[in-house]
């Protein structure tokens, strides 16, 4: 994946799409004169999308009890402390089971609260909650397994949905800039976003698109990026084709940059909502998401349903 990534910079360079890569400064400029927001980001954080239940009084946590929470967090996601016998909280006894897919090493999961200690990443509603209509969060859609496509488009590793939020891995993501367009690079599944700062129009309705269609401007410091014409293949938060995401990357210091989004959809959620965390710069490269659409776990998941099935028709007729 890295020489893959570099020989794509280099291409984009040489096309002119993209400005070389300079080192990052909190005054740094481009050459247009824009604030220069390139490197590679790292957005892991232990701190949840919503606030939880147990915090629902409570904005902000003191540091004794931000100490607290990483540390009872973290322990109870710790795949190494997982007893399949027993189960646990994300492996319940009655879970096929309770089989622990990877044990902890190969997570690179966040383990630290964001710098405010906010008991959220949702900073409106001031509750820290996603306003879903009448309350109702949307049901888990029925994964099925008698073809691939059954599967969502993350397991087939086509895409993954926008906002991107700290997960179990793969937390980083690489910006690059010219004077007319700007790239964002994730690592996770690794798709590229290139974006267009040329004052264009959207794509229209009937164009729709996995990462959807974006549009970047100026305001300011901050490079707003507006998305719309997603598929209905996606799902954020009950969102699917309806979302409509605007993003802000704003420059804080030399190594802090500061994210928010806002997303809408009149059809999963009551009013438009938004989060912000902060981006940490690193100076590590990026890795490649090792994952393929003909992966033998999808082969391997298919033929388990068969023998599944076979089994439960032989069951039938005893």
């Amino acid at each position: 994946m890295k020489d893959r990534v570099l020989v794509t910079v280099s291409m984009l360079i040489a096309m002119g799409l993209l400005a070389p890569l300079t080192p990052a400064a909190q005054n740094a400029r481009t050459p247009d004169g824009h604030p220069d927001l390139q490197g590679v980001w790292d957005f892991r954080t232990i701190t949840p999308l919503e606030r939880p239940d147990a915090l629902a009084d409570q904005t902000v946590l003191t540091e004794e009890e931000a100490a607290t929470f990483e540390q009872e967090t973290y322990r109870r996601q710790n795949r190494d402390l997982i007893d399949p016998e027993k189960g646990g909280a994300n492996y319940p006894p009655e879970s096929q089971g309770g089989v622990v897919p990877y044990n902890e090493f190969w997570y690179d999961r966040g383990r630290r609260v964001v710098e405010s200690r906010r008991t959220s990443l949702i900073v409106d509603p001031p509750d820290g909650r996603i306003p879903y209509i009448n309350n109702a969060r949307p049901g888990r859609r029925g994964r099925g397994s008698d073809v691939w496509t059954d599967r969502s488009l993350w397991e087939r590793c086509l895409s993954r949905e926008l906002p991107r939020m700290s997960g179990a891995y793969n937390n980083n993501l690489q910006i690059f800039q010219a004077a007319d367009y700007v790239v964002i690079l994730n690592e996770m599944v690794h798709e590229s976003r290139i974006i267009p700062l040329d004052g264009s129009a959207h794509l229209e309705d009937n164009i729709r698109q996995l990462q959807g269609d974006s549009r970047g401007h100026w305001e300011g410091e901050t490079l707003v990026v507006d998305t719309t014409n997603f598929t209905d293949k996606t799902n954020f938060r009950g969102a699917r084709e309806n979302l409509h995401l605007v993003e802000r990357f704003t420059r804080a210091d030399d190594d802090t940059l500061l994210y928010e989004f806002t997303v809408e959809d009149s059809s999963a959620w009551k009013q438009p909502w938004t989060g912000a965390f902060d981006m940490a710069r690193i100076d590590g490269l990026m890795y490649e998401y090792a994952c393929h659409e003909a992966n033998r776990g999808m082969t391997n998941l298919l033929a388990g349903a068969r023998v599944q099935e076979l089994e439960a028709a032989r069951a039938g007729t005893r």
